[in-house]
């Protein structure tokens, strides 16, 4: 089992994710990490989540060396991030979709190669956060909406290292 560790100071919006012995930064949600994450809140989660499936932009990427299960990204997919779809909520959704979502095909190529945190997902409880990703991250490093973002490299290097035993602990210093 691969354990990537994530860790920050409290209210830090970087940080740092260690696989074995290499350490990367990293940009955290911009509120810092919570332990009671809520939707909208732009918070990290705190706690020792699975990795779930890549997703990958084809026109931008080849798929890349991982353990993962991998899925191209398609311009209809979505990710549901409406509390008031409970069945649907922080689930992969078809566009167009009418509740609120996250749009999977972004022009900004946050989501070229962008990997499901299995966060609030067994089953996934309404309110509590959706869409917790790995991702890449912008090159000012700027925060994300509470997600964990690494530059291309890192992320390629950490996908060749993961499975679907992996997990990702995120935690305060």
């Amino acid at each position: 089992m691969t354990l990537l560790s994530v860790r920050a100071a409290a209210g830090a919006t970087r940080g740092t994710l260690a696989v074995g012995e290499r350490t990367r930064p990293c940009a955290l949600g911009r509120s810092g990490m919570t332990d009671g994450k809520r939707e909208g809140d732009g918070a990290t989660p705190i706690g020792r989540f699975p990795l779930r499936r890549l997703f990958y932009r084809p026109d931008r990427e080849t798929m890349p060396a991982t353990g993962l299960p991998a899925l191209p990204l398609a311009e209809d997919l979505g990710w549901c991030d409406d509390p008031a779809e409970p069945t649907l909520y922080n689930r992969l959704v078809r566009l167009p979709f009418s509740a609120s979502h996250e749009r999977m095909w972004r022009d900004d190529g946050l989501y070229d190669l962008v990997v499901e945190i299995g966060y609030n997902d067994a089953p996934p409880q309404p309110g509590l956060g959706s869409a917790i990703f790995l991702h890449l991250a912008r090159p000012d490093w700027s925060p994300t909406e509470g997600c964990v973002a690494l530059q291309r490299d890192d992320l390629l290097a950490v996908l060749a290292a993961v499975g679907p035993e992996s997990l990702i602990d995120i935690a305060p210093i």
